[in-house]
């Protein structure tokens, strides 16, 4: 008999084992792997085993489905022992009644040479089974860890808790104390924290766009131009919030809101940060410094003035911020907008809420003293927690996608499922733990996820 911790981890296992056959299916479609054992259920004479090492991938695809398939038996007839919801077991049934027909479709795309339209339609019946899978886990961890008393009662409970300032810090000492503080302070105005994982985005991008158009050149300048770019909006996201900052503990030390900066030196050191790095982009081509100032304004101006102190949607429209950087890397390598440079976009875009809503639930009695209609203040945790789990599948079907759209291979594939799993492991461990410490590790490894599969593509790309 299984508890709730056991049959959540049953359903999680089956949602990743399905994602591992959709990522696999996807890159066996670009790869030589198919042709290399076109029969069934094995190669040659359809008993025979691989004698290459794309036969034996294709082969180690056909024995993971038939293991994944026990598994989501298991998990369905399961479901309907422990009496759970409609819903879970809706969906669970739907799943399991799909897959004999995805393991026919697979073995079509394997036996025959007209691939095209079957093989996408392969792709897509896997991605409805790990969604109804994922649908299941999402209601079940609900039903089990959810607190109905933190849900608002209807729109009108979207009213924000009174704002009380946070007491500040004390500035130091005058003369050299104070000097090297303001130095170091010039620095923390460009939020230097978010340069490397942005700056990497860019790399992505680049490294998939390839061509005679990569050059050590256009890779330093575009680079130099993304930091510098971070660095501006970040400084301009503290000169404008420098009031509310002074009301979260969180932020209470910035250096605006210390008034260790002035803000007329700080709107002139963001606009030098500007102008500088919109010269590089344009000494690359005109769409990379369009994009730049887009990207600059957007944070600047769209994010934090407009959609951040008045929507709960903050975090997901705002995530078109951290995707830019993808375009930005694609278009000056290029000189356009491709679908490889979309669908790294994509990924990130998606990413976003579920990385970001940790930290919000980390800091939401922060971000409520600080007046911001972040998901936990507004919707609840029980809101937030499933909306993390969602965008967390989002972004692994965004991810697998990419590796079709892009060609990527075996490294890509392999990465992106391995920190699949840690990062639905701790979102997991969020929805049972719900204390502050199991976001920041949720949070902590959206970050290990993105990271290791943007480094995995530049890899993957500079090797074809």
């Amino acid at each position: 008999m299984t508890n709730d911790r056991q049959f959540t981890g049953l359903l999680a296992a089956a949602a990743m084992g399905v994602y591992l056959l959709v990522a696999i299916g996807a890159t066996t479609a670009v790869t030589d792997a198919a042709a290399a054992c076109q029969a069934w259920p094995v190669c040659g004479n359809g008993f025979a085993l691989p004698a290459t090492a794309d036969g034996w991938f294709a082969f180690g695809h056909r024995v993971a489905a038939a293991l994944v398939g026990l598994l989501l038996v298991f998990a369905t007839v399961e479901a309907f022992r422990r009496g759970e919801s409609r819903r879970v077991r809706g969906s669970l049934a739907a799943a399991t009644t799909l897959y004999p027909f995805q393991v026919a479709v697979g073995a079509v795309v394997a036996t025959t040479a007209v691939v095209g339209s079957i093989s996408a339609l392969h792709l897509v019946v896997g991605v409805a089974i790990f969604g109804s899978v994922l649908a299941a886990l999402a209601w079940t961890l609900e039903a089990a860890t959810g607190n109905p008393d933190d849900e608002p009662a209807s729109p009108l409970d979207d009213e924000l808790p009174p704002v009380e300032e946070s007491p500040s810090p004390e500035l130091p000492e005058p003369g050299w104390p104070r000097t090297k503080a303001k130095l170091r302070a010039y620095g923390t105005l460009t939020k230097p924290r978010l340069m490397w994982l942005l700056c990497l985005v860019a790399s992505a991008a680049m490294a998939l766009a390839g061509g005679s158009g990569l050059t050590v050149s256009v890779l330093a300048r575009t680079l130099a131009g993304g930091a510098l770019a971070i660095g501006a909006s970040g400084t301009f996201n503290h000169v404008l919030e420098r009031d509310v900052d002074r009301r979260m503990q969180r932020t209470n030390d910035r250096p605006l809101a210390v008034d260790l900066v002035p803000v007329r030196n700080a709107v002139v050191f963001g606009l030098a940060l500007a102008a500088i790095s919109i010269g590089l982009f344009a000494s690359i081509n005109v769409l990379a410094a369009v994009l730049g100032l887009i990207a600059i304004l957007f944070y600047s101006i769209v994010y934090t003035l407009i959609l951040k102190p008045n929507t709960v949607q903050n975090t997901v429209i705002g995530g078109a911020a951290g995707a830019l950087p993808a375009l930005i890397g694609w278009a000056a390598v290029t000189g356009d907008i491709g679908w490889g440079g979309l669908g790294l976009a994509m990924v990130v875009f998606l990413w976003t809420p579920a990385h970001f809503y940790n930290l919000a639930l980390a800091y939401k009695d922060d971000y409520a003293a600080g007046g911001f209609p972040m998901m936990p203040v507004v919707r609840g945790e029980t809101t937030t927690r499933r909306h993390i789990l969602w965008y967390l599948g989002a972004t692994l079907v965004a991810t697998a996608a990419l590796a079709t759209v892009a060609r990527l291979d075996i490294l890509f594939v392999a990465v992106g499922v391995t920190l699949g799993i840690v990062f639905l492991r701790e979102v997991v461990k969020l929805h049972f733990e719900r204390t502050e410490s199991a976001a920041f590790r949720a949070f902590h490894a959206s970050n290990a996820y993105l990271g290791g599969v943007l480094l995995a593509v530049v890899i993957d790309a500079l090797a074809v």
